[in-house]
């Protein structure tokens, strides 16, 4: 599993990782009953404090995304994909909807802001077709 993290980012490094997990669960990169990568591999990956990562788990855990297996470690849960699709899609429609806001209030009006959104679409198909994406993301 591939994670990258901003250490510069306002967002703390924990809820970077706990994001992007979040992420590949609902886009089917990890899988339910998928043993996760211990703290300690982690935490040594990324080159952080294994506490920053047991962080991130802890919230996962909380969130019912991750769970304890008895003397393995921890794996996605049974219900994880719902719930990451539920936040991914709630986090994402809120930051769309902010740029949205942004673009009404500085005077584009629906039709070119939709143009817009749609130039941006067509330059993202063109780099990875939604025949391929369809298969990762389950939508």
């Amino acid at each position: 599993m591939f994670l990258s993290i901003n250490v510069h980012s306002d967002v703390p490094i924990y809820a970077q990782i706990a994001r992007q997990m979040k992420f590949a669960i609902a886009a089917g990169t990890l899988t339910p009953g998928q043993l996760v990568p211990s703290a300690r591999a982690m935490s040594g990956q990324l080159t952080i404090n294994p506490n920053t990562v047991v962080k991130a788990f802890s919230m996962l855990q909380s969130d019912g995304v991750i769970e304890p297996l008895r003397g393995r470690g921890m794996v996605v849960s049974r219900g994880a994909v719902a719930i990451c699709r539920r936040d991914r899609d709630s986090e994402l429609g809120q930051r769309i909807g902010e740029v949205i806001t942004e673009a009404w209030n500085a005077g584009l009006d629906q039709s070119k802001i939709q143009q817009l959104i749609d130039k941006h679409l067509a330059k993202l198909a063109k780099i990875q077709p939604a025949v391929e994406r369809t298969s990762a993301t389950g939508d």
